[in-house]
Formats: structure tokens, C-alpha cells, sequence
């Protein structure tokens, strides 16, 4: 996998492409609300907090939030965009978060495990800051049980190279579970429509998913080509929906 660093790609235009609708937010934050404790509040970590999609409304919804992310450009915009008196963001990486010891309750991953280098140590360093019971939110991909988004086919050797980033699941279960984490749950979450056609097309344009840096030019704009034949047919039809992965653990 070449690693995508935020700090000289995509961070112009990563929160128009990878924005969430009001609707999308409400049907992960409620995901999030039926495996997490009733007692409010809740302490949190957006662990690859990126822009800061998810850290106002975990703040809203939980508790206070502190967004650990690596990219400095990608903090910087984080913090302009987010004025939430519960938020703050520090640099930090999953492998070397810098908060005390068993200060939180829940940590989200959101579409960032795949990133990790190191996810042993990571894995050590989630139960470091972790309370004894808290709750890991790993929204990733999986090799095994990964999600086809309509227009992933569209580009060469599209499926193939995406699953490539990712784990297969048992083997993310086992790597915890061995260290004494149990399994809370698994399943998936079929967010709401991002939009028409059109606009999913618009948002792959500005080429902010990890799966880019992957394929060659040329393999892109093949890709785009045909999604832009595709679309032409029906560009305000809706952009169809998938399931995508959710994993909880709890911290022994």
C-alpha cells in the first residue's frame, strides 16, 4: 500500500469529498449510540480524526472528544471548521496517542485502521488510554467482508486493488482478542444516499479516498471515463447505497 500523506495530498479537498450529510451523521451516530454506554457523559477519542467529520457530533451526542491525527494540514482544517467547546485536537497517531492513561471511554476509528503501520503496538496503545470496559469503534474496511460500492468496478483492476488495503477481518479479531479484547458486535450500516449519480461523481473527481494512490494516471482516468458514460444515462437517479463494516471491542 503507498501511504497517502495528508500533508501534501488531499488535504484540499478532503472535507467536500468525504462530507457527511446531516442524515449520513445521524445513522452512524445512532450505530454508535446502540453499542456504547446509556451514561452520559462519555470521553472520547477520534482516533484519525482527519477534518473532523465525526468529532461535533460525537462531542454533541456524548461527551468531550479530543481528534488525534497525524496530518497537520488536515488538524488545521479540522480546527477551523470545528467551534465546539467539547472538541480539541492534538497530534498524535494511533501507535502514540498523547492523553493520560485510562482517560476514555470510547475510541472511534473511522476508515483510518487501514493506515496504521504499526497495529500491534496501536492495539497496545487503544488499551493504554482506554478505561478497563472501554469501547473500541472500528469502522474499517475488510478484506473478506468488504463493501462494493456501485461505482468501484468502473475502474481497472477497481475491487482488486481496494481490498488490497485492508485486513481480513479474523485476522483483526484475532490480533485483539489475543491481547484480551472481547467482541461487542459486528455488523453494518447502510447510510443514507449521499446524493444523485452526479454528485457521488463529482466527490470521486477530487480523488480523496486512499484507493487513488493506488492506481497508475492512466487507470484513473479510465475509471472516471467510464463513470462519466455510466452517469451521463441517468445523472439525477440516486447513488445507490451499500453495507459497510462496523466491528466493536471492549477493552478487558
Amino acid at each position: 500500500m503507498r501511504r497517502v500523506d495528508y500533508d501534501t495530498e488531499q488535504y484540499r479537498d478532503y472535507a467536500r469529498g468525504r462530507a457527511l450529510g446531516e442524515h449520513q451523521l445521524r445513522t452512524w451516530i445512532s450505530a454508535f449510540e446502540a453499542v456504547l454506554p446509556e451514561r452520559r457523559p462519555l470521553a472520547g477519542l477520534d482516533v484519525g480524526s482527519g477534518t473532523g467529520r465525526f468529532t461535533p457530533a460525537l462531542a454533541r451526542t456524548f461527551g468531550p472528544v479530543i481528534g488525534v491525527e497525524p496530518a497537520v494540514r488536515m488538524r488545521e482544517i479540522a480546527e477551523t471548521r470545528s467551534r465546539h467547546p467539547d472538541v480539541r485536537y492534538v497530534a498524535g497517531s494511533a501507535e502514540d496517542m498523547p492523553v493520560p492513561s485510562g482517560s476514555a471511554d470510547y475510541a472511534l476509528m473511522f476508515l483510518s485502521w487501514h493506515h496504521v503501520q504499526d497495529k500491534p503496538r496501536a492495539a497496545r496503545e487503544l488499551a493504554r488510554v482506554l478505561k478497563p470496559g472501554g469501547h473500541l469503534l472500528l469502522r474499517g474496511n475488510f478484506s473478506d467482508h468488504h463493501p462494493r460500492p456501485w461505482w468501484l468496478d468502473h475502474f481497472p483492476r477497481g475491487f482488486e486493488v481496494d481490498t488490497a488495503l485492508f485486513q481480513p477481518l479474523h485476522e483483526v479479531i484475532a490480533m485483539f482478542t489475543a491481547d484480551g479484547w472481547r467482541v461487542a458486535a459486528f455488523g453494518t450500516v447502510t447510510e443514507p444516499s449521499p446524493g444523485t449519480c452526479r454528485d457521488m461523481l463529482e466527490r470521486l473527481r477530487l480523488r480523496t479516498l486512499s484507493f487513488f494512490a493506488q492506481l497508475s494516471a492512466d487507470e484513473v482516468e479510465t475509471g472516471l471515463r467510464s463513470l462519466e458514460q455510466a452517469v451521463a444515462a441517468n445523472p439525477d437517479a440516486p447513488s445507490p447505497t451499500f453495507p459497510e463494516p462496523l466491528l466493536t471491542l471492549v477493552r478487558p
